[in-house]
């Protein structure tokens, strides 16, 4: 299947005239140099969101100094096909999907199985401000401040059987307003090892910039896993359920010679289609060199060690 990712994107679509207006007026306002202006501008943005929707955030060690992407581009330009396979549909589309009631069931291997709701969720633990770059297999990248936190403080709460080795994942499907098409064999389903799972990387996420979750983002719960290709950190998360054998997934099972299990970024390991060993940033017009692991290969090497990365792509 050819997934649609052009080779640019009109400068309308990175920064709206709106966002750029308020840009102008904040530097103004600052009476500061453009480029400490830009800095603060960058720094400030998320909190100052963070304040009026998701309530304090604590710093996560995960964090980056680069520039976030802007926001417009980050909720404007989206892989979420059940909405759409054109980068501007979600956007579009996702707006009838309803966010309440929203309960999650966790269930499986566990000697707690439960049902969550999404405000019991929100509350299990400390809410972390991390910026990811997220990458999808397009090669191309965004560097999002996620809002969330660790999978495993919920795992924790359902005590994994010691006969547990995998997280599988199912998102929300309704072919009511989602579409029909078997683009994929829906609903979408994704997995993790449960070590990957555990790992504090991983991310329970219920906003972005600091505000509650668009529904073309995954509204309103998701997975990221930053060292993974976008398509395995499932959007509009439903259900949860632990297993001693490895998940069926939804890009693996379409096109197992094209997407492994593991989805990890590794330059090295070219998709049949095309080169991984740069992508580009959304935004920018050079492409850059991709990281392996997308740069946190110092926090997640060890869970593959004596694996061979090109036989588990």
């Amino acid at each position: 299947m050819l997934i649609k990712c052009p080779a640019d994107i009109p400068p309308s679509e990175i920064t709206p005239r709106e966002q750029f207006d308020r840009r102008r007026e904040f530097l103004r306002h600052a009476g500061l140099g453009v480029a400490a202006a830009t800095a603060l501008w960058h720094g400030l943005l998320p909190e100052a969101r963070a304040a009026s929707a998701l309530g304090p955030l604590i710093a996560s060690p995960y964090r980056t100094d680069e520039v976030p992407t802007p926001f417009e581009a980050v909720t404007r330009y989206n892989n979420f096909y059940e909405f759409g396979t054109d980068k501007e549909d979600p956007a579009k589309n996702a707006v009838r999907m309803a966010l309440e009631p929203w309960t999650v069931r966790v269930e499986g291997l566990v000697n707690k199985p439960r049902t969550f709701d999404i405000d019991t969720l929100r509350k299990l633990a400390p809410l972390e401000e991390r910026i990811y770059r997220l990458r999808c297999v397009e090669a191309w990248s965004m560097v999002v401040p996620w809002v969330g936190y660790p999978l495993a403080a919920l795992l924790r709460e359902v005590e994994p059987l010691g006969s547990a080795k995998y997280v599988a994942f199912v998102t929300h499907y309704d072919p009511q307003i989602m579409l029909r098409r078997p683009v994929l064999d829906w609903p979408y389903t994704e997995g993790l090892r449960l070590d990957e799972a555990l790992h504090p990387l991983t991310l329970l996420t219920f906003g972005l910039y600091g505000e509650l979750l668009p529904a073309q983002n995954g509204a309103p719960l998701r997975i990221v896993v930053p060292w993974k290709y976008g398509f395995k950190s499932i959007k509009s998360l439903v259900a949860i359920r632990l297993t001693e054998r490895q998940p069926a997934t939804a890009w693996n099972t379409a096109a197992p010679h094209e997407y492994g299990f593991y989805a990890n970024v590794n330059p090295e390991v070219s998709h049949p289609r095309w080169s991984q060993a740069t992508e580009r940033r959304i935004g920018e017009l050079r492409r850059r060199r991709t990281l392996m692991f997308n740069g946190y290969a110092e926090q997640v090497a060890q869970l593959y060690q004596g694996m061979d990365l090109k036989k588990n792509f």
